[in-house]
């Protein structure tokens, strides 16, 4: 091949970057951030497979065996995961469905790259914490420290918002609305803005911090000492560091892996320990709506299983298995019979009827009863 021919791969790559990605999908900077990583491993790994540097790089050098020999290098030399290496393929076979128009004359290697599937992989049940871990987990940090109050404004903000921590590090102090029917901005996947409302004492937990911390609308709300904005890994760093403190009140932490993740599954588990549905919590934690009302962390009352006989959900199960039920007939049947004709209902004692509703907040946040 001569010089021109070996040289494809710069500028359409270039092009795929500029192009495509910028101007064209206007990918987030984290898309671009991640495409950017595994072009830039790609490129060493092909220099030392081939001896050949980028800018002579032809289309033809990558087929699919050096592309699967690529995914190969990164789960065993760099030890990474099956998630980890489908993330890289797909950045792949971006780049290579860009560069199927452009070049025909690899029409056959680019398909042959494009048809390398993905790796299956088991996917773990996340943990997520009870009311106990939580205050324990809350309760970890040296509030009598800077450092301290500012993990225990996060972590109070986390467990209860639901926020990933990518939204919640991109939060600014203009994103949080305190007072009455305080919440807080964010922007998430699919740059995607929602608005997620804050309990009363997480909203005085974060106003605290904000107090303190000061700075302008701009400012980002976790930082460091010297002022930049919390990282990921510094986060993760921050919750091994309490768990491993809270696992001294609270044991049941010691065998669980705690990440910035188990945070929001605890949010969801929340909601769901609340009464509410599996696409109710997904939706509470994408694009809920603001209501000072909502429990944190209530159990389900007995009375609304579908196992309860007070639950219109236990008739219709019994019947459509088969069992003998003496609700047989539609709901609205059954509302329209007679007083006389209908199942007794359950007393309630007086002393229930005359109980205040219980504390949403009791046993998450340390003081909040």
């Amino acid at each position: 091949m001569d010089g021109s021919v070996m040289s494809l791969v710069a500028p359409t790559l270039q092009g795929f970057f500029t192009d495509r990605l910028s101007t064209q999908r206007q990918a987030s900077q984290h898309t671009i951030a991640s495409y950017r990583d595994t072009c830039r491993l790609l490129l060493q790994f092909m220099h030392g497979r081939t001896g050949k540097p980028p800018s002579r790089l032809d289309w033809g050098d990558l087929d699919a065996a050096a592309v699967t020999a690529f995914l190969e290098h990164v789960e065993t030399d760099r030890g990474n995961g099956p998630r980890t290496r489908n993330a890289r393929l797909t950045a792949i076979r971006s780049l290579f469905v860009y560069a199927s128009l452009r070049h025909p004359e690899h029409a056959t290697s680019i398909a042959q790259v494009l048809a390398i599937p993905p790796k299956r992989f088991d996917k773990a049940i996340v943990a997520y914490l009870d009311d106990a871990e939580a205050a324990a987990l809350l309760a970890a940090p040296n509030r009598g420290t800077w450092v301290g109050r500012r993990d225990y404004a996060l972590m109070a903000l986390a467990i209860q918002t639901g926020l990933r921590i990518s939204e919640l590090l991109g939060l600014n102090r203009g994103d949080i609305v305190l007072g009455t029917g305080g919440h807080v901005r964010c922007e998430g996947k699919g740059r995607k803005q929602r608005s997620v409302p804050m309990t009363s004492p997480v909203r005085s937990i974060v106003e605290a911090w904000l107090r303190e911390r000061g700075g302008k609308a701009s400012d980002p709300v976790f930082i460091t000492r010297p002022g930049r904005p919390l990282s990921i890994d510094a986060v993760q760093r921050r919750l091994t560091l309490h768990a491993e403190t809270a696992a001294a009140q609270c044991p049941s932490l010691r065998g669980k892996h705690l990440s910035p993740h188990v945070l929001r599954h605890t949010s969801a588990m929340a909601l769901l320990h609340a009464g509410g549905t599996p696409p109710s919590s997904r939706s509470g934690l994408a694009t809920p709506t603001p209501d000072p009302r909502t429990p944190t962390f209530t159990p389900i009352s007995p009375s609304k299983s579908a196992h309860s006989p007070a639950s219109p959900r236990y008739h219709h199960n019994r019947a459509a298995i088969g069992h003998p039920t003496d609700s047989s007939r539609s709901s609205k049947d059954y509302e329209n019979m007679p007083n006389s004709s209908r199942a007794p209902e359950p007393k309630t004692p007086s002393a229930e009827r005359n109980r205040s509703p219980p504390n949403n907040n009791v046993g998450i946040f340390p003081g909040s009863a």
